[in-house]
Formats: C-alpha cells, structure tokens, sequence
C-alpha cells in the first residue's frame, strides 16, 4: 500500500495557501445537496459540523452523551496554544511549528505541523468573536502563562476550565445551525460501524442507546471526531464513557492505525486511591508555572511521610530535591510531559515517593503563596485548587499538592493524509482520532488547538475538494444492500455480547486490561515486558469471550452491553498497541523502551532506521496485522537528541 500523505510542494511557509488554492471547490448552490456525518460533538466535532452547516451543507451529528456539551473536551483545563507573541517575548509561527515537532521527539509531518501553528492565531480570534471569557491583564488586553517544552508564554486560557468555554463557543456555533435546520442531532446514540461500498465511506450503523434499535445513516462523507483510545488503561483522565470504538471499527474496514503505541502519560494527576478506583483526575499542567515539583532526598524521609510520622511542611529545604529544576535547569518544572513524567517515576522508583502507595511526588506552592500572594494564585487556580481538596480531603494552600503521572492523551491515531481524510476515501478523523500533528509526545495546550483548527480551519477547505470530485449523485441510499449488510453484522455482534452468560463483568475484564496495558506497554516499556503483555492479551480476549457476561437485553437501555462492546474493542488495540511498540526499536518521547536510552536516562531515537509514521492494516479476526511505513521528511529542522537542560 502507498501512503500518500498530500503534503504540498513549496516553502513551508506557503504550502497551506498554495494547498487551499489548488483546492476543489463547490458551488454554494450546490452544498445543500451534500450530506455530511460528523461522529462526536468535542471542539473538533462541534466545530466541524458548525462550520460545514454554516458554509450550505447538511449535516447530521451524533453524541453518545445526552448533550453535546458533555463531551471530553469540556475537561481540558490549562488552556490552548496560539502563536500570536502579545508577551513580545520572541514567540511566532515557526517556533511554535518548532516547538512542537521538537516536542514530539521528531516523530511528526513538518507540513501538518506548520499548518497547525500557523491557524493557531485565528482560533483565538475565532473564539473571542464568540465570546469565550478568556483570562485577561489588568488594561483588557488577552492574558498568556506558560506551558511545557517552550520558553515563551503563548499559552490563552480561561482559569482553569478553558476546554469548558471552548466548547460552550463551539457548542453555541453549532446550536445556531441546529435551530436554522442544517444540523441534525442524534443524542445518546453510538457509531458501531462505518458503511464502504464501492470503495468509499457512505454513512455509518448506529445504535440508539436508549431503545436499542439498530439505525443506518447515509452520507456523502463522514468525519470522525471521536477522540482518543487513552481508557483503554482502564484508569486514566479521560471520561468514563470515552471509547476506541468508532475509530477501531472504522480500522476494521480499512482505515489504517498510525503509531497506536504513542500514549501520552500527564506527570500531574492526583494518585490512585485504591483498587476499585474507576477514573482519575488530571490537575492542570498551568500549575507547574507556580508550582515546584519535589520528593524527600531521602529514603528514609520517605518512608516516614508514607507512615504518617512526617508531614511535607516539615521536612527542611535543604532536605528537599526538586529533582525537575536539578536535571533541567533550563526549562525547571515546564519541562515536557514525558519528559516530567519518567522523572517522576525514576524518584519513586528510588523509593524516594510520598503517599501511602509510595507513588506520588509533591507540587509545591508556598514559594508562589509567599511571592505573589494567596489572592494571585486563587485567581489563578482557584478551581482547580478547590477541586484537590474535594477529592483528597487536603489544602493545597497550605499543604503541598501529592501528584503521580496518569494516561492522558493519545498521540497515534487513524492514519490521515494532509487533508484529514484516511486511508478510506470519504472518512476523516479529525481532532485526537488522527494521528497527524503531536509525533511522539503532545505539548501541553496543544490538544485544543489541534481540535478547533480541524475543525474550524481544514476540514471545512478539504472536504470540499473531494465532495466536488465525486459529485452529489454519488450517494448509496440508506436502504442499499451494503447498509442491510453492516446493520446484520451490527446485529450479530450484539447478539453475541448479550448471549455471553459467563462468570466475570466487562468493567472487571476491562480493569484486568488496564493493568496489563500500563504494567508493560505504559510509561516504561521491554521487549520482554511487551511479549508477555501479548500472551497475557491473548489470554484475557479467550476469557471475555468465553466467561463474560452482560445482563439485560439489546432492545432496551442497557450500559452492560455498551461497556461490553468497547472492552472487546480495547482488548484488539490492546495487542496492536504491543506489537506497535514491540517493532518501534527506539525511544522517542512518550514510547520509552528501556533498552534504548542514553547514559543519564532520556529517550534515545534511532532516527536512520525508524524515522516514520507506523500504519497498521486490519487482515482479519486473529490475523496478525500489516505495517506499512510513511517515511518522515525533515527539511527546515534538523533532528538532534532533545535537550531540556
């Protein structure tokens, strides 16, 4: 198979002009007569399907939440990256385009990645136009902070709740097509499969999560906006109900996976409690502007902090080691997050980590307490301050935060090319379900940027090209056989899940996954380790299928059943994601294989042999999967061992 990526010819600087020139269009007369799927309602969903609905196509969108406003990106808390150097600090175009490849361990599309810089200014005019409250200096002017792996302050935000007012201005956008009949929504209802026939992506197999019933949809093209893989962990920061279902079923008939080992882990969470914890909570990466990240010097400090005879307030500050600023005194505590990440992990590895478990570290803000004063820094982080303590039980004013990395965010993603669409004609993803712009390792910040642009910047020039190259004739109605035949296969699946009488719950199997995933394939990985992660896989996806057991019935309401599909689904990535990492022979950013690293422990890249984009092709139930590799072509930056130092 022949990646094509589309990445244009010319200057870096002008390919995205030159791109959008050379583009199809369609005549606005002619957009009412398209149909358009966008699955998922997050920043690059509600945007995409606001944007498209504005510019004269119908579009039909599809949330499993009872609300768009409840999707995934209403968590994101730090803020969104835009290169527009109000500090007039040295920020632009390129260092963020830069930053970000550099970020990503290299591992990135110089052209997809420029793109992204490049529209990140308009986003935030996009959204003040819109009314998004972001923080702002005291004579009015936008307010910027700082955010890991740059040295400039380019980072906007709206305390610490900027995803949520990103998505209510998204979310306000796509209401007004609501209300002018050009969107369509579909509440509580999952994607279970994309319909190919001929070749291309016609509509999608659906299930009302309420009734039960099995619905077909018909479309000129669909858009996945899905978002990321990152539960199949089990615990991470993501929603509960965040899911691989829509992407994987999408790669099941033929769209390629790119880089599936590629996880990011977020260095500042607050720690597993206990065994039957289902979810964990992400505190923003805005702290690490005031906040010092710290452990004991000593085990033996330690040991007395895990048994309760010493507290953090009491250890001296030459008994302390702020082990970030010690190791990286260039970038102190806004070094990456893979990066703060191991660091974390190697400390506690030492046995040098506070908390019961042991694994945890401190982030420490008596220093911003005593400079700024406790008004400053509640204007700041008040929220997010208030949110430790309901959950811990512990005051973070005067006491330091306990934080320990967590699965966050997924890099790898549905292959695309430099117009989103994936290797089936007809389908994009868009947002954190592609693979296209973070390589590696995300930057902090990144993650809303990447969205809202998808959504609001490409998408909305790219779709059209090929809308108008197969024009509005080529539609298969829903009633064609190809949809009677996706929705029999739907049905099957379902009747399969529903009839498993078995001893053992899906969140039980799905938590046994989770263990396994982050024991070998998490934040430290071998090949040892991921060859028997793969068994272990292998064993777990016989017990599901053998002694699972999902109560209830299909045609009703039935969260069994739901939970019972995408575990299945998280099992299969599951063992791509091992055999992703167990062929990439390298480290580079957040795919840390221990064989591979330099003296001092960073990630060591192997960049003359795996300088690509890994696509992996489905062949079949148990069959193993094809790779096909996308070389990366680097021409303005030149790859060098990244150095935070």
């Amino acid at each position: 198979m022949n990646l094509e990526s589309k990445i244009p010819e010319g200057p870096l600087a002008e390919k995205w002009a030159r791109h959008k020139f050379g583009l199809k269009l369609v005549n606005p007369a002619n957009k009412r007569k398209y149909e358009v799927i966008v699955v998922g309602t997050g920043l690059a969903g509600a945007s995409a399907a606001a944007s498209l609905a504005e510019l004269g196509y119908t579009v039909k969108a599809f949330c499993f939440q009872d609300s768009p406003r409840r999707a995934h990106s209403i968590a994101a808390q730090g803020g969104i990256n835009a290169a527009k150097n109000y500090q007039n600090d040295g920020d632009s175009v390129f260092r963020l385009f830069y930053d970000t490849i550099k970020g990503g361990d290299y591992r990135a599309r110089e052209g997809n990645v420029y793109r992204l810089a490049e529209v990140s200014v308009n986003i935030i005019d996009q959204c003040v136009a819109q009314g998004v409250p972001f923080a702002r200096e005291y004579g009015g002017l936008l307010a910027n902070r700082s955010f890991g792996g740059a040295q400039v302050s380019r980072t906007f935000y709206a305390r610490g709740q900027t995803g949520q007012q990103l998505l209510l201005g998204a979310y306000s956008a796509l209401s007004r097509q609501i209300a002018n009949g050009k969107v369509k929504m579909f509440p509580r209802t999952e994607m279970l499969d994309v319909v190919v026939e001929g070749g291309k992506a016609r509509g999608i197999i659906t299930r009302n999560l309420v009734t039960g019933k099995i619905e077909s949809h018909s479309a000129h093209a669909v858009l996945l906006c899905t978002g990321g893989y990152g539960n199949v962990f089990y615990l991470s920061t993501n929603a509960m109900g965040s899911n691989v279902t829509a992407a994987w079923r999408a790669h099941k008939k033929g769209a390629l996976m790119a880089n599936p080992c590629f996880t990011q882990i977020h260095p500042t969470c607050i720690p597993v409690k206990g065994k039957y914890q289902s979810k964990l909570t992400l505190m923003s990466e805005s702290l690490r502007n005031d906040g010092r990240v710290w452990a004991p010097k000593t085990k033996e400090d330690a040991e007395k902090i895990r048994k309760g005879q010493l507290k953090a307030t009491d250890l001296k500050e030459e008994d302390r080691d702020y082990f970030l600023e010690r190791r990286y005194p260039a970038f102190g505590n806004l070094v990456p997050r893979d990066v703060a990440s191991r660091n974390a992990k190697y400390v506690c590895d030492e046995g040098r980590g506070v908390a019961a478990t042991g694994l945890a570290v401190y982030l420490d803000f008596a220093d911003a307490i005593k400079r700024d004063g406790r008004t400053t820094i509640e204007a700041k982080y008040g929220n997010l301050f208030e949110m430790y303590e309901k959950i811990v039980d512990d005051n973070p004013y005067e006491t330091p935060m306990m934080i320990y990395p967590a699965v966050h965010y997924t890099m790898g993603g549905l292959w695309v090319d430099y117009n989103l669409m994936t290797s089936i004609p007809g389908l994009y993803a868009l947002g954190e379900a592609n693979f296209s712009d973070h390589g590696a390792n995300r930057l902090g910040a990144s993650a809303l940027m990447q969205g809202l642009a998808d959504g609001y910047f490409v998408v909305p020039y790219t779709l059209g090209d090929y809308l108008a190259t197969i024009g509005h004739a080529d539609k298969v109605p829903a009633e064609a056989p190809a949809f009677k035949e996706a929705e029999q296969n739907v049905k099957h699946m379902i009747d399969r899940l529903i009839s498993a009488k078995g001893e053992r719950t899906p969140e039980e199997l799905h938590r046994e996954l989770g263990h396994i995933m982050w024991d070998y394939c998490g934040m430290s990985r071998s090949a040892e380790g991921l060859k028997k992660a793969k068994g272990m896989i292998q064993d777990l996806k016989k017990e599901f299928w053998t002694n699972m057991r999902v109560v209830g019935d299909a045609e009703e309401m039935n969260q069994a059943l739901e939970q019972a599909g995408r575990v299945a689904d998280f099992i299969e990535l599951g063992e791509l994601m091992v055999d992703d990492a167990l062929a990439r022979e390298e480290s580079c950013g957040g795919h840390f294989r221990e064989e591979y690293q330099t003296e001092d422990g960073e990630a060591l890249r192997d960049d003359a042999n795996f300088a690509y984009v890994a696509a992996w092709e489905y062949k079949g139930e148990n069959q193993p999967e094809v790779l096909h590799k996308e070389d990366l072509i680097f021409e303005n930056v030149k790859l060098t061992q990244r150095s935070y130092k």
